[in-house]
């Protein structure tokens, strides 16, 4: 049985949802906020006029279930639908609106699935308000407490949990309690490659190990103009000197390394930093790799207080495995493709996304779209229409593999 996406109907959520929550012009749907609310209001609307029974769980994650009968743990497709500050409209919406395409493309069909089909949009999968980032798909697969993520403090001192209640969101359902068979989600790439390489679409095989970490280094503040260099103890060029290493760390391999802010103190034109405290980002597929970097960077942050003569701190401030994906799933995916004379290429996500948590607990894996330029995170974040329709069909004929009878 051949069956197709409403295409129109695709677009036409997408753009309605990139209006939900706008401000002055801009997109930030920050997790939990008013606009977020606005956002999810629309998609459990959509999602009840589409026949679906919707639940919401403690941390605030959002389902749309289709039930059939029979004991088969259901299929699972989706991601989220929070955003960064000023975002573009595809990052995480895609998945979420792709995934209830398919399912409605399949009632529609008359298909008859062999156990049940679940939505997911996932609380707080950017991070940007609360930390850690992906932190509803990791409660929902027990790799954090519920009750330590409610309580978690965001940046602007507001709570997660009060937060979740004050908006309407603050479920019953307990997180995980529904294990599915197999979690797929589709996403825009964020990245350059399938565009430069004139792919369609790329079959995501892994995924890179995250490593965050906060560094703070002290030195002594003085007189810009009457302290010689030599007399120095500047936390401002020790930074220097890290993000210098760093670069180099990483040069010429699959690790990425990213120091992403800074912040120095006492902040003055004409005062020597005695304080420097910045985030470090490093990333690899291949967990070994991952934490050779680490214990790199920590021999590197002691010999810089032995030659510097500043006091280093660093901190964890998120840490997570380098994930293999679902082999049968991605090949699947392939074929798929292939049905359909689409391109596809394996290959490794280098962001983090909620398919990432859920590998912990069912199989999955991910189906990447092309991103212009690869620019995501930004208003200019841009997927042509086609390329959006394509790999939604390709989640619809991957999941009728899987469910069909």
């Amino acid at each position: 049985m051949t069956v197709n996406i409403d295409s129109e109907q695709l677009l036409t959520r997408l753009k309605v949802l990139g209006n939900t929550g706008r401000e002055e012009g801009r997109l930030s749907r920050l997790a939990a906020s008013e606009a977020d609310k606005a956002g999810r209001d629309q998609l459990v609307t959509w999602l009840e006029e589409a026949g679906l029974e919707v639940h919401v769980d403690r941390i605030g994650n959002v389902f749309g279930v289709w039930n059939v009968p029979g004991d088969k743990a259901p299929l699972m497709m989706g991601s989220h639908i929070d955003t960064v500050i000023n975002a573009g409209i595809f990052d995480g919406c895609y998945g979420v609106l792709s995934a209830l395409s398919v399912i409605e493309a399949m009632r529609t069909a008359g298909v008859e699935p062999d156990r049940p089909l679940m939505v997911g949009a996932f609380t707080n999968e950017e991070g940007v308000r609360y930390a850690p980032d992906m932190m509803g798909s990791l409660v929902y697969a027990g790799g954090m407490d519920t009750d330590a993520a409610l309580a978690v403090i965001g940046n602007d001192e507001t709570v997660l949990g009060e937060e979740l209640a004050r908006i309407g969101y603050a479920g019953d359902m307990e997180p995980g309690s529904i294990v599915p068979s197999a979690f797929i989600e589709a996403h825009i790439e964020q990245g350059p490659v399938l565009e430069a390489e004139n792919q369609l679409m790329g079959a995501v095989v892994n995924l890179q190990g995250i490593s965050w970490q906060k560094v703070t280094i002290r030195g002594e503040a003085n007189h810009a103009g009457t302290t010689p260099t030599h007399l120095r103890t500047d936390a401002g060029l020790a930074a220097a000197k890290v993000i210098t290493f760093l670069r180099q760390l990483v040069e010429n391999s699959d690790s990425v390394a990213t120091v992403g802010t800074i912040r120095l103190g006492p902040n003055a034109i004409n005062v020597i930093p005695d304080f420097a405290e910045f985030t470090v980002d490093l990333r690899d597929p291949d967990e070994a790799t991952l934490k050779a970097r680490e214990v790199a960077l920590s021999e590197f942050l002691s010999e810089l207080e032995r030659q510097d003569g500043v006091s280093v701190q660093k901190k964890t401030l998120a840490r997570f495995e380098p994930v293999t994906f679902d082999p049968e799933i991605v090949g699947i995916i392939e074929e798929c493709a292939a049905a359909r004379q689409l391109s596809c290429r394996r290959m490794t996500s280098g962001a983090g996304h909620d398919a990432q948590m859920m590998a912990r607990i069912c199989p999955t894996a991910m189906i990447f779209v092309p991103s212009r330029k690869g620019i995501s995170h930004n208003p200019l974040e841009h997927t042509d229409d086609a390329s959006l329709i394509a790999g939604a069909q390709v989640l619809l004929d991957t999941a009728m593999r899987i469910v069909a009878r």
